[in-house]
């Protein structure tokens, strides 16, 4: 597969669709960790696979952009702003 090496667009769309594929698989690990305020250590193995899946598929410029974090607050912590949590 191609690195993705100006289009923004395309390397906000990796992002979040590999943080998406990490919701899907991890329901129950993330409304626990974020019960217990311990969601990034529970995940932490597979939040470093994903960000080491999208460095894989954007360019060096496009990866210091961050789209991946921002990506991780967006459907990992906002989208599950319902969960009951100290956090908030």
């Amino acid at each position: 597969m191609a690195v993705i090496d100006k289009d923004e667009n395309a390397a906000k769309r990796v992002a979040r669709a590999i943080v998406s594929d990490i919701v899907i698989y991890n329901k129950a690990k993330i409304e626990e960790g974020l019960k217990n305020d311990n969601l990034f250590e529970l995940l932490k193995e597979t939040i470093e696979e994903g960000r080491t899946l999208y460095q894989s598929r954007v360019s060096p410029d496009l990866f210091r952009k961050n789209f991946y974090g921002r990506a991780l607050v967006d459907k990992l912590l906002k989208a599950n702003a319902q969960v009951r949590t100290n956090i908030w």
